[in-house]
């Protein structure tokens, strides 16, 4: 049997149904992803998944190559041209980095920012390996952008962001567009943002993704509390919100009930349909949080990944993958507080991310009055997230 090869992952991907685009298709085959990641056994280069290239000493992942079906998702919503200008924040080993290089040619240029002086000097020696030196790759903080190349008639982020900093919307050129995967209450989208002659970023494209964190003084609150027996409990929380982390472990070292939502909810169910629906429709009162299971451990009875919902003495926990199961500890409210919410989704019809739409007004505009999910103040912009037809 052949080694895994970059046909592999393009069979692959053309199998999932997530690769369409014959240009992305042909720039997937022309980059060998394994001269990025070269410690790599080839089945796990040329596999649909992510792969970690640093952790911080607690375990958090700080740099990664993207999983590919997410690459191509994104370069779908930034709608590379040949000839364009591109900005590129977060560099990472220089994959995509180099993907994208190959749909601007002949003409076109890539520009990458890279927070970690080690991580951009390897990317620098991966472009050089693959004979793509042509990328520039600047070791800075990504926030500042990158002046001396702007404007940018595409800027596109791979890490995770809770703002647009200002300076990549003036780098930006009319009718250009800026894909970045935005934190919304303790979950990721990856917004396609086309600016707009008011100066607003507006996005009717938003994909459920996970990136690690924009690194810096521009990375926003920290919305990570770590649970558990080596801190394998991960959960990522609302913005404004506090967990008290040791109540919760108190709470969550009684036993756990199980109890079924009264759906049946598939992965995509979740993922595509509730989640965003709850993120927009929650009461203050009740508390949020995405959360995984780090490693093979099962902290508190709880594995795999999904959200919570939390009141005052009472958390339930949803599985992604648990078919409408819940684990639920101390009272019934949260779980109750769930089942309402998962009723009201389906009365409203089901509404999917595909109906999610982003707004970004820069701080110094009016604030908008709002008829319709949720207003949130940033850095540098007020956040306007909704899902089109639901009140």
């Amino acid at each position: 049997m052949a080694d895994p090869s970059p046909q592999t992952l393009v069979d692959t991907l053309k199998r999932k149904g997530d690769l369409r685009d014959p240009r992305i298709e042909a720039a997937f085959l022309k980059v060998p992803r394994h001269l990025f990641l070269p410690d790599i056994p080839l089945e796990e280069v040329y596999s649909d998944d992510a792969i970690v290239i640093k952790r911080d000493p607690d375990g958090t992942a700080v740099s990664s190559s993207s999983q590919p079906s997410m690459m191509v998702i994104m370069l779908e919503q930034l709608a590379l041209r040949p000839g364009d200008n591109v900005l590129e924040i977060g560099a990472g080993t220089g994959y995509n980095a180099a993907i994208m290089q190959q749909l601007v040619r002949p003409n076109g240029k890539v520009t990458s920012i890279e927070y970690d002086t080690v991580i951009a000097s390897q990317a620098q020696t991966n472009l050089q390996h693959a004979l793509m030196g042509d990328v520039n790759i600047v070791q800075g903080d990504g926030a500042q952008g990158f002046a001396p190349r702007a404007n940018y008639d595409r800027i596109i982020a791979t890490v995770g962001v809770w703002d647009v900093p200002r300076a990549w919307a003036r780098q930006l050129k009319q009718r250009a567009i800026l894909v970045a995967p935005m934190w919304l209450y303790g979950m990721q989208y990856s917004a396609g943002f086309h600016l707009q002659p008011d100066g607003t970023l507006y996005s009717s494209d938003n994909r459920p993704c996970g990136f690690v964190r924009l690194r810096g003084p521009f990375a926003g609150p920290d919305v990570q509390v770590r649970l558990g027996g080596g801190s394998s409990l991960i959960l990522h929380t609302r913005e404004s919100e506090h967990i008290d982390s040791a109540a919760l472990h108190l709470l969550l070292s009684s036993d756990a009930d199980t109890g079924h939502l009264g759906h049946s909810l598939s992965p995509g169910d979740l993922t595509q349909g509730l989640l965003p629906y709850i993120l927009l429709h929650l009461p203050d009162h009740i508390g949020f949080a995405s959360y995984t299971v780090a490693g093979e451990q099962q902290p508190y009875g709880i594995e795999g990944q999904g959200f919570t919902i939390m009141t005052q003495g009472s958390a339930c926990f949803v599985p992604v993958r648990g078919q409408g199961h819940a684990y639920c500890f101390g009272s019934a409210d949260s779980f109750l507080a769930a089942q309402d919410l998962i009723n009201a989704w389906s009365d409203a019809g089901r509404p999917s991310v595909e109906q999610m739409r982003m707004r970004l007004i820069p701080i110094e505009h009016d604030k908008p009055a709002i008829t319709a999910g949720k207003l949130l103040t940033r850095r540098d912009h007020h956040l306007h997230v909704w899902l089109e037809g639901t009140p």
